[in-house]
């Protein structure tokens, strides 16, 4: 699975000002309902209902949010960097600047989970979190996650 197939032009935003966690999930759920003809409402309840379980910062400044969504075909995902890095309960305490948010149909838990599993690894190297933040726009965001990114062995 190459990351850049799960996202959609219009599901990146490169420039992203929130306060906090729920205004970040919130933007995410506007980018996801207009690049996936989704209900932003409905995606960001889903979203905050699966935060309530468990925070989904995994570190080194980088959240996944997660959540199954009814509506999708296939899994999809939405990415925003942050102008300011927000409190998001990471794992490392670290403030997030960079959210993945992956979505998935009802239903495919497995398919889910390797999707989750993918982005995590490739998102934990350092390169491609320094390139993504450097990346100037959109299209070269979507470049850096098309690349066949292969996370190092651990």
């Amino acid at each position: 699975m190459i990351i850049g197939d799960l996202l959609d032009g219009a599901g990146i935003a490169p420039r992203v000002s929130a306060a906090d966690k729920r205004q970040a999930l919130s933007i995410v759920a506007e980018l996801a309902a207009r690049a996936f003809a989704l209900k932003a409402p409905k995606v960001f309840d889903v979203l905050m209902e699966r935060e309530a379980l468990g925070g989904t910062g995994v570190g080194h400044g980088v959240a996944i949010p997660h959540a199954q969504v009814a509506g999708l075909t296939r899994i999809r995902g939405v990415f925003v960097r942050l102008e300011k890095a927000i409190d998001f309960g990471a794992v490392d305490d670290e403030p997030v600047d960079l959210l993945f948010a992956l979505l998935a149909p009802k239903g495919q838990g497995s398919e889910h989970l390797r999707a989750l599993a993918r982005v995590s690894r490739v998102l934990r190297q350092s390169k491609l979190r320094e390139q993504l933040r450097a990346a100037r726009g959109c299209d070269a965001i979507q470049a850096l996650f098309a690349q066949d990114v292969r996370p190092n062995a651990a």
